[in-house]
């Protein structure tokens, strides 16, 4: 019982301090997971965590939260989930509820905006980071379809200006079938 209480305790503290000193978003926190929990404390796999990433991002709502809920559930199960939530929502909830106070000041501050601006760079920098490891991630086993996919995707939508929703429609429907594909497979080399 007292290593499931460290568990939730771990799960906790680490997604609080990813998410209040994180700025920029779901595509900054995440990098900072797969460093904490693959990298660091290895819960999961590099494999489970592009997973969860992916889920994350195609899932309604915001990225970072997604992300929590599937991490913590896959390592210590609903209560898992719970725990991260909390550990991921209070955070902001707190930081955003103090800045409320002080908005009016903070608003034309040049100090607090030169500060947002520096961050500016840093996040982009995170977000390079995260992009370069997913395609690695998707490079590094050479597999031809998702990389169709990726190189497919990024065509669509930076030259034709198709909807991202089109696109999550089609790739869904395209790793279905290739995963029925190979199971259908598997079945046949038995």
């Amino acid at each position: 019982m007292k290593n499931e209480k460290s568990i939730y305790l771990k799960l906790f503290t680490s997604t609080f301090q990813l998410s209040a000193f994180t700025f920029g978003g779901g595509f900054v926190i995440v990098p900072l997971m797969k460093k904490k929990f693959v990298d660091k404390l290895k819960w999961i796999n590099e494999q489970e965590m592009l997973d969860i990433t992916a889920i994350a991002q195609s899932s309604p709502g915001a990225i970072a939260v997604n992300a929590a809920i599937l991490l913590g559930y896959r390592i210590a199960g609903f209560a898992g989930a719970m725990v991260t939530i909390l550990g991921t929502i209070l955070p902001p909830l707190l930081i955003i509820s103090v800045i409320s106070l002080f908005y009016a000041a903070f608003r034309d501050n040049i100090i607090v905006n030169a500060i947002l601006k520096g961050m500016q760079a840093g996040i982009a920098a995170v977000i390079i980071d995260v992009s370069l490891t997913m395609i690695g991630g998707i490079v590094k086993p050479r597999k031809l379809l998702p990389i169709l996919m990726m190189v497919g995707a990024f065509t669509a939508v930076f030259f034709f200006k198709v909807s991202v929703v089109y696109l999550i429609l089609i790739c869904g429907l395209l790793g279905a079938v290739s995963m029925i594909i190979a199971a259908k497979q598997g079945r046949n080399m038995e």
